[in-house]
């Protein structure tokens, strides 16, 4: 698939560091196997980009590397990066392991998620548009409509669950932007058969937003998508202390483009976060199988509590995509919807009364949140296209942690007790 960037300028100095960074390795002495790959996930998480034998003294924890700018032997001649902006060695040492874990050819990171997705929509020119879900992050829609918008990029919002989209495939969508997992309501996007049909159309581009997942859980690259990207800051992180984005895909022209991105507009991670991201990285397996095991206790007592009126978790057999949702995934987060009893004076009691849940945006870290989308993550979506989507006033949003269940469990029945000792709020 060929795609067309003429609008970006390119320079020397991006071409050698994406060349010499990632194609050259061997070349610009940061080790002979730093992209090597094992056959499996938590090895590939602890090892790949940390060889030792490449930093100065062997360090087994990869340094921080905070200079901005690095002494050359010659005029435009860097032995491996010539400015911060454009390049680290913390920063590449975490790219190199975010590929692997997405099974990618290559990886950036930015400052933030969005940042991440500004990168990616810059492909796209005025009067071009992305085919999007209804279903997706407040944040996400609101950049794509007020952001994108305010310079001719067009997001057509359809519902792609169960759809033929070919007819929604008009000459000017050039993108298609996936969530799968959707946020908040957990819909699943039959990813294989959207890139597929994506395939037919040349220079059509598909993007996965892997965020709910983590590429423990889901490859979208091995489904056919052209990108996958991050909010870093959930599950690939882990604890709650970083911002940060990341894209990951196999084809090179894109990967010139992000890096380009990267330089030319400067929404970096600063290398202490790189380190941060790259220690909490290590456990990802484990934290992994922790929310999983955590999640499926947390749904299965909601969905049998009085009090709740039903329970959104693709790992159920209640989920209307459980068998999608099994298909194209290894696993389950620990993301949890569900609809409480009543509106939102119930919604908002059951939130205060939490304990060990906090209320709070996010998701991903060790410990447990709750939110309320219609109120907090989704307030910037109309009210109109909330209820028409299912973000009602009873909907409540948690990311379960790595808590003991018994107790997160007990914590759940007590505020949705409270609902009942409390009918006109606290």
């Amino acid at each position: 698939m060929k795609v067309k960037f003429e609008h970006i300028e390119r320079c020397i100095t991006i071409e050698r560091e994406a060349e010499s960074t990632w194609d050259n390795i061997s070349q610009i002495g940061l080790g002979q196997s730093v992209m090597e790959r094992f056959a499996h996930f938590a090895t590939d998480a602890l090892h790949v980009g940390q060889e030792p034998d490449q930093w100065a003294h062997h360090e087994i924890v990869p340094p921080i590397c905070l200079a901005t700018t690095f002494k050359q032997p010659a005029p435009a001649q860097p032995k491996t990066f010539d400015y911060a902006r454009a390049g680290n060695a913390t920063r590449f040492c975490l790219e190199q392991c975010i590929a692997s874990l997405e099974a990618a050819k290559y990886c950036k990171t930015f400052a933030s998620g969005l940042a991440a997705i500004s990168a990616i929509t810059a492909i796209l020119r005025p009067g071009e548009a992305i085919l999007a879900l209804t279903d997706m992050y407040g944040g996400t829609m609101r950049f794509f409509n007020q952001v994108l918008g305010k310079v001719g990029i067009k997001c057509i919002m359809v519902d792609l669950i169960g759809k033929n989209i070919e007819e929604y495939l008009t000459p000017d969508v050039k993108m298609i932007w996936i969530e799968s997992p959707t946020n908040p309501l957990l819909r699943i996007v039959d990813i294989e058969e959207v890139c597929t049909t994506a395939r037919k159309t040349e220079g059509l581009l598909t993007v996965v937003d892997n965020t709910f997942m983590s590429p423990y859980f889901q490859r979208p690259l091995a489904l056919g998508a052209t990108m996958t990207v991050h909010s870093v800051t959930k599950y690939i992180n882990g604890h709650s202390d970083v911002i940060m984005g990341c894209v990951c895909t196999n084809s090179k022209e894109i990967f010139d483009h992000l890096n380009f991105q990267q330089l030319a507009v400067g929404a970096v991670p600063s290398p202490f976060d790189c380190y941060l991201v790259n220690r909490g990285i290590k456990t990802l397996h484990l934290r992994m199988r922790a929310h999983e095991e955590n999640g499926f206790e947390v749904a299965r007592f909601l969905e049998k509590h009085p009090l709740v009126e039903s329970v959104i978790f693709p790992g159920l057999p209640s989920h209307p995509q459980h068998e999608l949702h099994v298909k194209q995934t290894t696993g389950t987060s620990g993301m949890v919807s569900f609809y409480i009893r009543g509106g939102q004076t119930e919604a908002v009691t059951f939130l205060k009364s939490l304990k060990i849940f906090a209320l709070a945006e996010s998701l991903g870290g060790y410990e447990s949140l709750a939110e309320h989308p219609a109120l907090m993550t989704h307030a910037s979506v109309p009210e109109k296209i909330r209820k028409q989507l299912g973000i009602t006033d009873n909907l409540i949003r948690l990311s379960v942690g790595l808590e003991d269940p018994e107790d997160l469990k007990a914590d759940l029945d007590n505020a949705l007790k409270a609902t009942q000792r409390f009918p006109n709020g606290i």
